[in-house]
C-alpha cells in the first residue's frame, strides 16, 4: 500500500510498479495467504452455569487490504479479541454435555484433569484422615499409658496399706497372745503353789490324758487296741488327786462350818 505525501494513495500488486522518489512511500506490506493466529484460553461458563477453560486456533485471509491496514490499529490483534469474544458467547449458549461432545480431545482433557482433581481431593482426604487417626490413636496409647500408671499406682499404695494393716493386726494378735500366754502361765504357777495345786495339776492332766485314749477307742479304722502302759498311772493320778480333792474340800467345807 501506498501513501502520497501521507496519504493512502493506491494498492500495488505483484507486477512492476514505479514510485516517484520522496513523494511516494510503502507504507505498508500484507500477505494475502492464509494466516493462523493462536487464540489464548479463556474462563467461559457454560448454559448451566459450569466454568470451563477453552482456547482456539483461528485460520483468516485478508480481502481487502486497505481495510485491514487503515480500518483498525492491528488487525491480528483485533481479530483474536473477536474471536475470543466470540467463543464465549457460543460456549455460553450450550451446556456442558453439548460442549463437550463437539470437540472430542476437549472431552479427554476435561475428564482427564475433572478425574485428576478427583485423585487430588481423595489423596488430600486420605491424608487428613490419616493424620486424624495417627493423632487419635497416638492420645489413646497416651491416655491409656496414664490409666494404667493410675492403676498400678493405686494397686501398689491398696497393697502396701493392706500389708500395713495386717502386719499391725499380727502384732496385735501376737501381743494379745503374749499376754494371754503370760497370764495363763501366772495362773498356772499360782495354782500349783496352792495348797491342792499339784493335785489339781494332775487331776487335769489324767483327765485330759484319758479323754484322748478314749477318742483314740472310738476311731472306726482301728482294729487292735493296745493298752499303753501310762495308763494305770493316770488312773491312779485320777484316782488320788479325786480323792486329796474331795479331801480337801471337806475340810474347808469344816472350817468354814
Amino acid at each position: 500500500m501506498i501513501e502520497r505525501l501521507g496519504k493512502y494513495k493506491t494498492t500495488l500488486g505483484t507486477s512492476l510498479n514505479i514510485l516517484t522518489p520522496f513523494v511516494d512511500r510503502v507504507a505498508h506490506r500484507l500477505s494475502t495467504k492464509d494466516q493462523i493466529l493462536n487464540v489464548p484460553s479463556q474462563d467461559a461458563i457454560t448454559k448451566d452455569n459450569v466454568l470451563v477453560k477453552v482456547n482456539a486456533i483461528c485460520f483468516i485471509k485478508i480481502i481487502d487490504t486497505q481495510k485491514a491496514a487503515y480500518g483498525v490499529e492491528n488487525y491480528e490483534q483485533a481479530t483474536i479479541s473477536l474471536v475470543m469474544t466470540s467463543l464465549c458467547a457460543t460456549i455460553g449458549k450450550m451446556d456442558l454435555d453439548e460442549s463437550l461432545s463437539s470437540s472430542e480431545s476437549m472431552q479427554v482433557a476435561m475428564e482427564q484433569q475433572a478425574a485428576a482433581e478427583r485423585h487430588r481431593k481423595a489423596a488430600e482426604t486420605q491424608a487428613a484422615g490419616n493424620k486424624q487417626a495417627t493423632v487419635l490413636e497416638a492420645e489413646g496409647i497416651r491416655q491409656s499409658t496414664i490409666l494404667k500408671a493410675e492403676g498400678i499406682k493405686q494397686s501398689t499404695i491398696l497393697k502396701a496399706e493392706a500389708e500395713q494393716e495386717a502386719a499391725v493386726r499380727q502384732a496385735a494378735a501376737a501381743v494379745s497372745l503374749a499376754e494371754g500366754t503370760k497370764r495363763s502361765n501366772e495362773l498356772l504357777a499360782e495354782g500349783i503353789e496352792a495348797v491342792d495345786g499339784q493335785s489339781a495339776l494332775n487331776y487335769q492332766l489324767s483327765k485330759q490324758y484319758i479323754e484322748a485314749l478314749a477318742l483314740l477307742f472310738k476311731s472306726e479304722s482301728n482294729k487292735v487296741l493296745i493298752m499303753p502302759p501310762e495308763l494305770s498311772q493316770s488312773m491312779g493320778n485320777l484316782i488320788n488327786s479325786s480323792f486329796v480333792l474331795g479331801a480337801t474340800n471337806e475340810l474347808d467345807e469344816k472350817d468354814k462350818s
